[in-house]
Formats: C-alpha cells, structure tokens, sequence
C-alpha cells in the first residue's frame, strides 16, 4: 500500500503550501495581485526541470510526441488553475478553501466515468449529496452580508479544483507508457513554467505588481515564497505517484481531499495559537463546530465513495 504513503505526504505538504500562499497573499500582497506570484514560480520551475532531465539522462524512452505534448498541456492547466486559486485565497480564509477542494473525489469520479471507464454506483451518487453538504453547511452558516464574497470565493474555488483535476487526469491518462515518472514530472513543470510566462504575457500588470512587492518588502517575500515552492514540489511527486499507484484515481482523491481539510483545519488550529500571522483561523466556538461537522461529513462521504 506504498500509495497510502504518497497520500500522507501530499495531504500534510499540500496543507503546508497553502498556509505559506495564505500568508504571503495576506501579508505581503494585502490580498490584492497574489497571483503575481507565478512570475517567481515560472522561473524556479524551469529550473527545477531542466535539473531533473539532467539526473536522468534526457531519458524519453516510452514517449511519443502526443504523450510529451500532453504531459506540457497537464502543466499548463496546472499553472492556469492557479489563478482562481489565488483569487479564493484573497477571499476566503486556508480553512474554507479546503472544505471547497472535497468537491475534487466527485469531479474524479464523473470525469474518470467519461474518461478513464470507472464506474459509478447508487452508493457513490448518495456520497456527492453528503460531501456537497459540508461546503454548503459553510455558506449558509456565514453571515448573511459576507454571503456575497464567500460564493465567489466558493465558485473560485470549483474552477480551481475542475481545471486541476482535468490536469492530473491527463497525467495519469498519459502515465501508462512506461516512461520515466521522474522525466513526466520534469515535462510537467515545464508545462507549468510556460503556462506561467504566458499569462505574464498577457497580464503584464501581475508582473509590475510582483516586482512592486518584492521591493516594497525588501526582498522578504521570497521566504514563503521559497517555502510554497518546497511544499509544492513535493506534493506534486507524492500526488500523482499516489493517482498512478492507486485502485483509482477517484478513491486516491476521495482520500487525500477528506484528509486535506482536517489537516488544514487543525494546522490552523495550531498556527493562530503559535504565530498568528499563519494560522488567522477565527478560533470561536461556532466556526470550531460548524467545521467539525463539515469535516465529519466529508469523511462520512468519502468511506461511502470506496
């Protein structure tokens, strides 16, 4: 079961990296221009690639052209997905956000359905409706003049997670070649960096706003910065290992995506009682309760998925 580890690791490095995106799109962004950030990330994941073909030789063994364009168009959708997620994040607090990303096991399992030929039981159906309920029970517990924002933060946030999952699909769909993993990984970042620069292409003003920051913070938010990237990288390795290694990529998902919210939750928990800065979470008894429930939802959930 070397895939349950794979898991842990993406659940604990995921939840870690939106902490750090959370506090750099707070206190360094003001939440205004946080998806600024892809310039430093288009940069350091070029790098990171070209460094991962060299330790493999250029291996491109069991690649054809369809498979490399592919796994670039993966990276491309995963750099693109960013943009409604920094747009959540400035909306919405790292607790929230990851009620919302359960929403991810329900698009696994239809678009695996369409694509992949998994199957859909009675069981699963009544599942959705259960973990649908949690990002529900946190709308129409928020006050009723904040209800506004939350459901933009919540429609960020499924745009988010429905181009992430169309982009690891795609990887897992074009994993079975037998290449090197290491290599499909590295022409994944590649496809990140480009999708990155393309859209500081298009929207210069996101990379003025970068640059502004950078020197208004003396160069200070590279530090979580630098962070993010770490709790990304490892993520990503750990996560799609986790998808190609699993029964399916639906209960992979289910797995990881129920984790991920108690995870963060409790991180919070723990980060606003340590240093503010990083947890934020409101530590009153309604939003403590309203999340637990939502979180026992959410598992209750996904054990009816499998």
């Amino acid at each position: 079961m070397n895939w349950l580890a794979f898991i842990v690791a993406a659940v604990i490095f995921d939840s870690s990296r939106i902490y750090a995106d959370n506090y750099s799109s707070d206190v360094y962004f003001k939440g205004r221009g946080a998806v600024s950030q892809k310039l430093f990330f288009a940069y350091a994941l070029a790098i990171i690639a070209v460094i991962l073909f060299v330790a493999t030789g250029f291996d491109f063994a069991g690649l054809t052209i369809t498979s490399v364009l592919l796994f670039l168009l993966s990276g491309v959708l995963s750099s693109i997905a960013g943009i409604p997620y920094y747009r959540a994040l400035e909306l919405d607090n790292s607790t929230n956000l990851g009620i919302f990303i359960q929403l991810a096991p329900i698009l696994y399992l239809v678009l695996g359905w369409l694509f992949l030929g998994d199957t859909i039981s009675p069981l699963q159906l009544l599942a959705f409706l259960i973990i649908l309920s949690a990002p529900l029970l946190i709308f129409l517990t928020t006050r009723k003049r904040s209800r506004i924002v939350k459901l933009r933060a919540i429609a960020y946030a499924f745009l988010y997670v429905l181009i992430a999952v169309i982009s690891n699909l795609i990887f897992v769909k074009e994993n079975f070649t037998g290449a090197n993993f290491v290599t499909e990984m590295a022409l994944l970042f590649i496809g990140k960096s480009l999708g990155n620069f393309l859209i500081l292409l298009i929207m210069p003003s996101w990379r003025r706003r970068f640059h502004s920051v950078a020197k208004s913070s003396k160069r200070k938010v590279y530090r979580p910065l630098f962070a993010s990237l770490t709790f990304s990288l490892v993520k990503d390795f750990a996560y799609r290992a986790a998808l190609v290694f699993a029964p399916t990529v639906a209960l992979a998902s289910a797995i990881s995506d129920s984790s991920e919210p108690i995870v963060i939750f409790f991180m919070g928990i723990l980060l606003t009682l340590i240093c503010p800065k990083l947890g934020r979470e409101k530590l009153n008894k309604k939003s403590v309760v309203v999340h637990l429930i939502a979180t026992i939802l959410v598992v209750i959930g996904v054990i009816l998925i499998r």
